[in-house]
């Protein structure tokens, strides 16, 4: 939910119908979404936003005519308190960059599970940024110069932003229900995944990756 108890309302803009329907199927499913506004096109998203108050735009990034990519720019123009979250069904790294320099502050692979989408959406309307996992790890080894790195697993990724969040091992251990050794144990493995040699340098470098 919002601040104010009231759903998050949604705009989809996609144009292929049977997936258009089948995403607001899978978003009415969760009572915090409001699907307000629907849009095949990329223009006639734009128009929706004169006539509906939206807070989460839910964008495929390849749209006929004008792109995704172009539609954010406008969006933010027009709309900036409204959030954008892309979808797509490929992880092409000019489209991550393309996507974060938009605007946009999510982007999803239509591919993810549903939680993760609606994690998205949900990051989104709060202002947060978010990558769905595979999303993410590519753009970080993108950053990293293509050097392969292991992939950072949900729980390492709970632990990073806790630890970019300033809080000590004890801490991270009561907020997320685990031993403080686990904890330990998760950072040694974060800190030789992102090839960091401390705490505060595998925070720097998953900012820059857009992780956190």
């Amino acid at each position: 939910m919002t601040t104010d108890d009231r759903p998050i309302r949604l705009q989809l803009v996609e144009d292929h119908d049977l997936t258009r329907l089948g995403l607001r199927a899978l978003l009415s499913s969760q009572s915090d979404f409001q699907v307000v506004s629907e849009a095949r096109t990329a223009e006639d998203g734009l128009a929706g936003l004169a006539r509906f108050e939206v807070d989460v735009v839910l964008m495929d990034i390849n749209l006929p005519g004008m792109d995704g990519i172009q539609a954010a720019q406008e969006v933010r123009a027009v709309r900036p308190g409204v959030q954008l979250v892309m979808l797509t069904a490929s992880n092409r790294r000019d489209q991550l960059f393309a996507a974060l320099a938009s605007g946009a502050v999510a982007y999803c692979l239509k591919s993810a599970p549903p939680d993760v989408m609606f994690q998205a959406i949900r990051s989104a309307a709060s202002g947060a940024v978010f990558f769905d996992p595979e999303s993410a790890q590519h753009l970080l080894n993108t950053v990293q110069g293509g050097t392969p790195l292991s992939p950072l697993t949900d729980r390492d990724m709970a632990i990073l932003r806790l630890v970019a969040d300033g809080q000590a091992n004890k801490d991270i251990a009561t907020t997320l229900g685990i031993s403080v050794g686990l904890v330990k144990k998760h950072i040694g493995e974060i800190l030789e995944k992102l090839q960091a040699t401390d705490r505060t340098q595998a925070a720097i470098k998953a900012f820059r990756a857009g992780l956190i």
